[in-house]
């Protein structure tokens, strides 16, 4: 989960770069579909390729996992084309408290008043750097229109991890990944058909392309696996808490992309974040 964090913060920061280029769903149905060719090969590769077909009992499975993903990572890159990185990365970390809500209401996992305080501290966190570290903004409740837009993707992706758990059936990760990812890739091309086609792909610049890739490899196939390994072996919470760094992965992905940082009250925030995930891994 500590990769993951990693991972997920570049395709906030390459994301915000193009976002305004190319079509979300565009973007988003080339990338799932090379994320789970990626996937795929690993599979092959592995000489596991035969319980790829057991696997599709109940098919309506990927369809919820993928529907949810779908809706994740759409409004992602729609909330991108006005909302700065770090503060859809905040966003983000607003999941830890709806997956635990996702997580009693579906597996009954309970948490203690520790974990309801680290919770606490870390979406008050994700709130103020949200809302640019100003109180007038806060309180007349000012949210911008990207942040408005990728606050429902996190809802489908709090539900997206408790929703593994329930409706995995003994499936290998790898093989349950590829079938969510290629679910993901039929949904978002179905509905976004129409944006495929008018996509001029030739005409996209080297960037947009680095994005695409990265996104399909590192921050779909690797990400997927990775968060469905973790959530088959730990609470919803704990599984999300690591979105607390995700933030703080942004500020270092955007210094090294040459964009400038946020004031410094706005990185208080960022820092109760962190200290959020302290208290969430503590014992």
């Amino acid at each position: 989960m500590l990769l993951f964090s990693a991972l997920i913060a570049g395709s906030f920061s390459l994301g915000g770069q193009v976002a305004n280029e190319i079509a979300p769903a565009a973007l988003n149905a080339v990338r799932f579909a090379l994320s789970a060719a990626v996937v795929g090969a690993v599979i092959v590769a592995r000489g596991s390729w035969g319980a790829v077909g057991p696997a599709t009992r109940a098919p309506w499975r990927y369809a919820i996992l993928g529907g949810l993903f779908a809706v994740y990572f759409v409004t992602m890159f729609e909330g991108l084309k006005t909302a700065p990185p770090v503060s859809a990365a905040a966003v983000f970390t607003l999941t830890p408290v709806m997956s635990g809500i996702f997580g009693y209401l579906l597996l009954r996992q309970l948490m203690g008043a520790r974990i309801w305080l680290a919770l606490g501290l870390g979406a008050a966190g994700a709130l103020w750097v949200i809302f640019r570290a100003d109180l007038s903004a806060l309180v007349a409740f000012e949210i911008g229109r990207g942040e408005a837009i990728f606050f429902w993707g996190c809802v489908a992706h709090a539900a997206y991890t408790p929703m593994v758990r329930v409706l995995n059936r003994g499936e290998p990760i790898l093989v349950f990944t590829f079938w969510t990812l290629l679910t993901t890739s039929a949904i978002i091309g179905l509905w976004g058909w129409s944006d495929l086609l008018a996509t001029d792909w030739a005409a996209l610049r080297p960037l947009v392309w680095v994005t695409i890739l990265y996104t399909a490899v590192a921050a779909s196939s690797t990400t997927v696996f990775l968060v469905q390994f973790a959530s088959m072996r730990l609470p919803s919470s704990k599984v999300m808490a690591y979105t607390y760094l995700t933030p703080s992965w942004v500020l270092l992905w955007e210094l090294a992309l040459g964009q400038p940082v946020p004031p410094v009250l706005v990185l208080a925030g960022v820092g109760l974040t962190i200290a959020a995930l302290a208290l969430l891994l503590k014992e």
